[in-house]
């Protein structure tokens, strides 16, 4: 039977693809060398290259210049999240590194710098990120000439939390996102020409909702948007600066969750049930697409006419991939990462099945399961998505973990509850303020649902989370009436109060509005913390934290930790000394779940 590491795709990547201007290498992020470096690959095919070798660092955002002959990037060291920014030239065939390695653009204090999908202008003279250097708790935009070597500062209104979207094709409009909460998002114009414009929030008079700007229109006469102003999901439009209104251009019976432009062409993708579903016009005429494999376009790059289209795509039987997609040629992969149980045919992976499920107040909870090729009955896993909004979506998850305990015979149940975004915005609502409300209550009734399920075994049921789905799994065996088999927390904050504390400053209006404040709302949020229920926790429990992690301080792991032993509970604890939230270095992940995978398998089947 293949181990964990049969699993284990050859390389992971980042969310993030750049095209360079002659549509002919994409630039992205990928640990193939163990950490998250910068490489290249032809879109043609061909030997991917590395381009840095940053020891302690993980590159997660990536922009060509518009002449082809840098790239700039932002940079965190050992998860940290404190982004430095990058710039790296290249030599005359615009795939090789110069010679004088990476320069940091901007250096300054130690903070968080975020770089747009579009940072430059035009000419390449102007570059556009985000940054709270200023002040801590505030996220300004910064123009800088690169020329010159000046910048302009851009701050937002209070409570806002600026992010740049870029400069118009003409050059004149600064076009930034201001964020205070995922469902409250508006667009601000500033005027370049102006020395002392402010910025003008130009979406206020469409509402309060969702506004979230995207990429400029090739004339610059307006920008598409996000929103969801015409009814439950997230439709596509276009706002025109000449008369200020907001023209639909995709509106579908699920989310469109991303839009981009190259000249004429438009390209958008749909959420459908948690599958990417891709749609392309040229100057109002469709372009054909291939059939995509059900799965998640995480990252997409595109020239005009749509040639080529470049995407990350992830799907739960292939782990994440660059794949150029042509309406003749169908779907051809850049890269190879499959596993080498698949490669070798030892394994065939396992689809995931679309179920729904009853909760509380008439609601239904849309949810993933798989289903073990092994005799029933089955144990089984009930897996939380971070967040809380996001997705549990068909997609290569944990590098491995999945298809490795399937392999094994344990089924998974990975539903999306309460707070999970793809199934409209009243659903994603109903945990503001309200963590451990409405989403335990849909994990209780996941658990009525597997009990009553054939082929599952109700006596062998473990919960595991990441992040926001680690304070659920121990919200879980904390606060459910069930015998559980075990659990597992990945990151995962036991305790509410110190997390939105502890979250990054900038950060600080959007936690109370959907989290709570840590001043005012303390009582409640104390209520709903898994430590505060600590002592009714009797399941085996392994709990992994990065002891850098900004977000969920080590000490409350530490704590939780202690009081469980103190009573004799059966608890595993990895410290991870050198990662975050979440992992940058490739081996301390494949170590976390590797002894994920042997934790669960000792608990559930051995």
């Amino acid at each position: 039977m293949p181990g964990y590491r049969d699993f284990v795709p050859r390389q992971g990547f980042q969310p993030t693809l750049a095209l360079s201007p002659d549509a002919g290498t994409v630039a992205y992020s990928s640990n193939a060398a163990g950490r998250f470096d910068l490489w290249t690959v032809p879109v043609a095919g061909g030997v991917p290259r590395r381009l840095t070798r940053l020891p302690d660092r993980a590159v997660r955002r990536i922009a060509w210049a518009p002449d082809g002959k840098s790239l700039v990037f932002t940079a965190d060291r050992d998860g940290d999240e404190q982004y430095r920014l990058y710039r790296l030239d290249l030599d005359g065939d615009g795939g090789r590194p110069g010679a004088g390695g990476p320069v940091e653009i901007g250096a300054g204090p130690r903070c968080q710098r975020v770089l747009p999908a579009a940072p430059f202008d035009a000419e390449g003279r102007r570059l556009v990120y985000a940054a709270n250097d200023r002040d801590e708790t505030v996220q300004d935009v910064l123009v800088r000439d690169l020329a010159e070597d000046t910048e302009r500062r851009i701050e937002p209104p209070p409570g806002v939390v600026f992010q740049p979207v870029g400069i118009s094709p003409d050059g004149r409009w600064l076009l930034t996102g201001g964020f205070r909460s995922h469902t409250r998002v508006a667009a601000y114009l500033t005027d370049l020409r102006d020395a002392s414009a402010a910025p003008v929030c130009v979406t206020a008079d469409h509402g309060d909702g969702l506004f979230e700007p995207g990429p400029w229109a090739a004339d610059s006469t307006g920008f598409y948007l996000r929103t969801d102003l015409w009814g439950e999901f997230v439709a596509g439009a276009f706002y025109r600066l000449a008369t200020g209104s907001l023209e639909p251009v995709a509106q579908h019976d699920w989310d469109v969750e991303r839009i981009e432009v190259a000249g004429e062409t438009l390209v958008w993708s749909v959420n459908e049930d948690g599958c990417s579903v891709l749609h392309a016009r040229h100057a109002d005429h469709p372009l054909p697409l291939p059939d995509v494999p059900p799965g998640v376009v995480s990252a997409l790059a595109l020239a005009p006419r749509a040639e080529p289209l470049v995407v990350l795509l992830d799907t739960a039987t292939r782990p994440a991939e660059i794949a150029v997609l042509d309406a003749a040629d169908g779907v051809r992969y850049l890269t190879d990462a499959r596993p080498p149980a698949f490669k070798a045919g030892a394994v065939e992976p396992v689809e995931p099945e679309p179920v729904v499920y009853p909760s509380s107040a008439g609601r239904y909870v849309h949810a993933l399961y798989y289903r073990p090729r092994t005799p029933e009955p089955h144990p089984v896993l009930l897996s939380i998505h971070g967040g809380p909004e996001a997705q549990e979506r068909p997609q290569y998850l944990r590098s491995g973990l999945y298809q490795h305990l399937l392999a094994q015979g344990i089924a998974i149940l990975a539903p999306n509850i309460a707070g999970s975004t793809g199934y409209g915005a009243r659903h994603q609502r109903l945990v503001h303020r309200n963590w451990g409300g409405f989403d335990l209550d849909d994990l209780d009734h996941a658990v009525c649902h597997l009990r009553s399920e054939p082929g599952v075994d109700a006596a062998r049921i473990a919960v595991m989370g990441g992040s926001y789905g680690g304070f659920a799994a121990l919200s879980c065996l904390a606060r459910l009436p069930y015998r559980w088999a075990a659990g597992v927390s990945l990151c995962g904050p036991a305790n509410l109060v110190a997390l939105a504390r502890a979250c990054p400053p900038t950060w600080k209006h959007f936690v109370a509005a959907v989290l709570g404040d840590p001043e005012t709302d303390a009582g409640d949020l104390r209520q709903r913390s898994p430590i505060t229920y600590a002592d009714t926790i009797t399941a085996p429990l392994l709990v992994l934290q990065g002891a850098r992690d900004p977000r969920v301080p080590r000490a409350e792991s530490d704590r939780l930790v202690d009081r469980l032993r103190s009573r004799g509970v059966d608890v595993r604890y990895r410290v991870f000394d050198d990662e975050g939230h979440g992992f940058t270095d490739r081996e301390n992940e494949l170590l976390a779940y590797e002894e994920i995978a042997r934790f669960l398998c000792d608990h559930l089947i051995g």
